[in-house]
């Protein structure tokens, strides 16, 4: 079979954090497999674009490869497009593969007569859309994370991010164990969003919109990821009783001077809102914070959360990061594909 390992490329790959919306705990991240043959498909979707490769392999035969990509519209800022590869190109692909052995794959490098098919992405790499500078009186708008303003050791996903910053109850510990992204009840198989706090830390990779109704005293909230959007009532209304649980839960705001304050409670049990097993339930509460950085001239917006679920969580999580403005980025519906949430699961 036409493929290697290439070490080398291991040790530079595997310090990037990977642009997936599942977890990579099935996936070989400490090494890159190089494999050769010919695309048989290419197909660009969200969450996942992926391609297959057919390779030779030593009865004579071929393996058929499905390698994964990030979402379309996070390669499509990088330079993909839907005829970036065509049936019938013979590929050269470095890839992560699967633990279980089956050929599958996260793609690192792709090459075509010796050349990068697109020079190989990075999700740290700077985007076209992030260099056009522009600046706003207002949170209203569209934000997108400045990366340089977390620190060197922030990891990369939602759930590299709650496993190394969340301390797990008992109960917690027991259910992120027992969890398996294979399973029914993994929400992402049936293209569900993940709750505040995701779409914010999704910020990284999809702009987050904020949208100021005064009227009728609502602001609305909205990541690209998954399509979320969420209503903020800011009527000075009280949350309803506990028993009236929704999935994006209920959110009321207020103003404190310039500072947007939202406490959202009333959530409905979710088996893996930070894609990662850890559960969250009636207990769940988030408290976020938004508003324009101090000396940016209206080009930052910081934003603030901290999260709690003492039925899962030990005490309370915070996560601060600074969101440029961004209005220039084109807020594409991401119209999740049920076909392409699922195709990385074992047949």
């Amino acid at each position: 079979m036409r493929y290697s390992l290439s070490l080398a490329a291991a040790t530079l790959i595997a310090a990037s954090p990977v642009l997936g919306h599942h977890s990579d705990a099935a996936l070989e991240m400490d090494r890159v497999l190089t494999i050769e043959g010919t695309i048989t498909e290419y197909t660009m979707r969200n969450p996942h674009t992926y391609f297959v490769v057919s390779v030779p392999n030593e009865s004579g035969g071929t393996v058929d490869w499905n390698v994964q990509m990030a979402s379309m519209i996070t390669i499509s800022r990088r330079g993909w497009a839907r005829d970036t590869l065509s049936v019938g190109d013979h590929v050269v692909v470095g890839l992560r593969p699967a633990r279980d052995g089956r050929p599958y794959g996260l793609l690192s490098m792709i090459e075509r007569d010796g050349q990068p098919v697109v020079t190989p992405f990075s999700p740290e790499a700077p985007s076209p859309t992030q260099t056009a500078a522009a600046s706003t009186d207002t949170i209203e708008g569209l934000w997108l994370t400045d990366r340089a303003s977390l620190p060197a050791d922030y990891p990369g996903g939602l759930d590299q991010l709650m496993n190394a910053r969340l301390n797990l109850t008992e109960k917690g510990r027991i259910a992120n164990e027992a969890y398996s992204q294979d399973d029914a009840d993994n929400p992402e198989l049936a293209c569900m969003t993940k709750p505040t706090p995701g779409g914010i830390v999704y910020s990284r990779l999809y702009p987050l919109q904020i949208e100021i109704d005064e009227a009728n005293d609502i602001i609305y909230i909205r990541s690209q990821f998954f399509d979320q959007e969420r209503i903020v009532y800011m009527d000075g209304r009280a949350h309803p009783p506990a028993n009236e649980r929704t999935h994006e839960g209920h959110s009321i705001g207020r103003w404190e001077g310039n500072v947007l304050i939202i406490d959202t409670t009333n959530f409905a049990d979710n088996r893996s809102p930070y894609q990662n097993g850890i559960p969250s339930g009636a207990q769940k509460h988030v408290v976020e914070r938004y508003w324009l950085k101090e000396g940016s001239d209206g080009t930052r917006m910081t934003v603030e959360f901290t999260l709690e679920d003492p039925e899962y969580i030990v005490g309370s999580f915070t996560d601060t990061r600074d969101l440029t403005y961004s209005p220039q980025l084109q807020f594409t519906p991401f119209n999740c594909d049920p076909e392409a949430t699922r195709r990385y699961l074992p047949e």
